[in-house]
């Protein structure tokens, strides 16, 4: 039998027209929105603009536009952003920009990050992002995001290959977890069975510590830091696969020769 050749193409090109599919679990997004929606409203200075960072295929976005918010999408991924654009609208505002680079007009009431988006940065990259989003933000604005716990890292480490069939496509998700160095290789090879056309991505994530994500808020301006089980109102804890971080921005951002200060 002759080897299949498979295609290596950039993360979240062709990945991008079927992520929904095979990744997504959509029910979540209803949910994430609703648990948003109600912190919000606890804010009396209230919640209108919102900042979606790495805004993927806008399913977030959507669910939030629903809810009377205005949002704006960031994504590096040009083609996550095209098929974001045909689900929300062409007025939609959808921005390619990729992290830690993130300069957008305007100041937002609340800044979010969902399905691990901010997993893909360097503990480096993460730094700098945080500062970035901080600077988009009104005093006393929201910063909620989630990140994968060492609960996941161990677990991913102990099930290292997903498969299975969704929307006419075969996949199999291979991931390489090294503990000491926090990181996680996964390749994702997907086949469409009408053809047998075949392709690969791959990508990495980190895993962050607490006091690494703490300390990057604390330095971007942010506190009142709370992080519970996946967008609920239970505190993480080690069953926690994916922590949901909240923070409000308390102060000012001023670069000063190079060094950042918080006043």
């Amino acid at each position: 039998m002759p080897a299949v050749r498979v295609t290596a193409v950039e993360a979240y090109s062709r990945l991008a027209g079927i992520y929904d599919e095979i990744v997504v679990d959509l029910p979540s997004y209803y949910r994430w929105a609703a648990f948003l929606h109600e912190l919000w409203h606890s804010d009396a200075a209230a919640v209108h603009a919102v900042l979606d960072v790495c805004c993927g295929t806008g399913l977030m976005a959507q669910e939030l536009v629903a809810r009377g918010y205005r949002v704006v999408g960031v994504d590096g991924s040009a083609t996550m952003l095209s098929r974001a654009r045909r689900l929300l609208g062409p007025k939609a505002v959808l921005i390619q920009q990729t992290l830690p680079d993130l300069n957008v007009d305007g100041i937002f009431d609340a800044a979010i990050s969902t399905f691990d988006g901010l997993n893909y940065l360097t503990p480096a990259q993460l730094r700098a992002t945080l500062v970035a989003i901080s600077r988009q933000l009104r005093s006393g604005g929201w910063l909620v995001f989630d990140l994968h716990t060492d609960t996941m890292m161990d677990f991913t480490k102990s099930n290292p290959v997903v498969s299975g069939n969704s929307d006419g496509h075969q996949f199999a998700i291979v991931s390489a977890v090294d503990v000491r160095a926090r990181t996680c290789d996964t390749r994702i090879d997907v086949t469409r069975t009408a053809d047998g056309d075949t392709f690969t991505e791959r990508h990495r994530q980190y895993f962050f510590t607490d006091q690494q994500v703490r300390t990057a808020l604390v330095e971007a301006g942010f506190g009142r830091l709370t992080v519970t089980d996946e967008y609920s109102q239970e505190p993480a804890d080690a069953s926690t696969l994916r922590a949901t971080w909240t923070a409000r921005r308390v102060g000012e951002i001023v670069n000063t020769c190079g060094s950042t200060k918080i006043f």
